[in-house]
């Protein structure tokens, strides 16, 4: 196939592609270099020219993706107030998730290789998490509060795990199916952000 016969970066581009489609159709566990492969028509050893190990070409798709969704993060509009800031980062982090399920599922629902074997992985995803930290110390601060090291940590992860939890929710429609709940889709976002805001303790329970 003309996979095989083009420049190495076509090659090595079609492995990416190649190995996303495996992973949107059979899961991570769905994953090798040989059947990246064979779905390419190269011989087995071709892939390995560019990536060492499955380990790898899955940590290429990770940093991929933290890369587009830290893009997404910051494609919000700006020069809000911080806490309006935060909200705005809180409905671009959804449209994300909800947008692009297997990127978030590559990022947050796959066991990914050792960070420390992957550092682009793991830089794009610090960078990804340190845009969370530093819009919530900018709304603290907007309110006269310095919060910094492990509180501001916390802050993060509580922030994260609602609207990972959200999203999770979203995206399996268990609301209006097996669990009727009173709160509208339409504005449960809108209702869960505001409830954050009051949890990290801004101004009018706002984020």
């Amino acid at each position: 196939m003309a996979a095989g016969r083009g420049r190495p970066e076509d090659l090595r581009e079609a492995c990416v592609r190649e190995a996303l489609a495996i992973v949107a159709e059979q899961g991570v566990e769905g994953l090798s270099l040989r059947e990246v492969a064979r779905r390419l028509g190269v011989s087995h050893q071709a892939p390995y020219k560019h990536f060492p190990s499955r380990d790898h070409i899955l940590a290429e798709m990770a940093a991929r993706a933290f890369a587009a969704f830290a893009g997404h993060l910051e494609s919000r509009p700006p020069g809000n107030p911080p806490h309006e800031d935060l909200a705005a980062m809180g409905r671009a982090y959804m449209d994300y998730a909800l947008s692009r399920p297997l990127d978030y599922r590559l990022m947050f629902g796959t066991p990914l290789p050792n960070p420390a074997d992957h550092p682009d992985m793991l830089r794009l995803a610090c960078h990804a998490f340190d845009m969370l930290r530093q819009g919530i110390a900018r709304a603290h601060a907007a309110e006269g509060r310095t919060v910094e090291g492990q509180d501001l940590d916390a802050d993060a992860l509580y922030v994260w795990s609602t609207l990972h939890g959200l999203a999770g929710i979203l995206r399996g429609q268990a609301t209006g199916g097996l669990v009727q709940v009173a709160v509208p889709v339409e504005t449960v976002l809108e209702e869960m952000l505001a409830r954050v805001g009051r949890g990290l303790g801004l101004r009018a329970g706002k984020t």
